[in-house]
């Protein structure tokens, strides 16, 4: 079986998604998000989901643990645009990941 890529943006995002050969789904609200993340988890060609941070966040919390106990498709926050410069969360994202691999926390340095 073959696995796709799948990125999940806002329309003014999508069209960069396209120009780099990805099929993106373009949402207007975090609410349209979740509604179409839920589906694209039904998808059996679904490998991976880019979604935008901005839309992850929002994601309400029974589907952050549907999300933790699945295999596939593996869905990744991607950063969207931003103006200003970002804390670290991309940090926080890795320790994160790592405290719910290993079970406990780590300190990146």
């Amino acid at each position: 079986m073959s696995y796709g890529v799948i990125a999940m943006c806002r329309p003014a995002l999508a069209a960069g998604f396209a120009l780099a050969g990805l099929r993106p789904v373009a949402v207007a609200t975090p609410e349209e998000g979740a509604a179409r993340l839920r589906e694209l988890l039904d998808r059996p060609d679904a490998g991976v989901v880019l979604l935008e941070d901005a839309l992850y966040d929002r994601l309400p919390d029974d589907l952050h643990r549907r999300l933790q106990r699945r295999p596939l498709p593996m869905v990744v926050p991607v950063p969207g645009p931003a103006w200003t410069p970002r804390p670290a969360a991309a940090d926080a994202y890795i320790v994160e990941l790592l405290r719910q691999v290993i079970g406990y926390r780590v300190r990146l340095k």
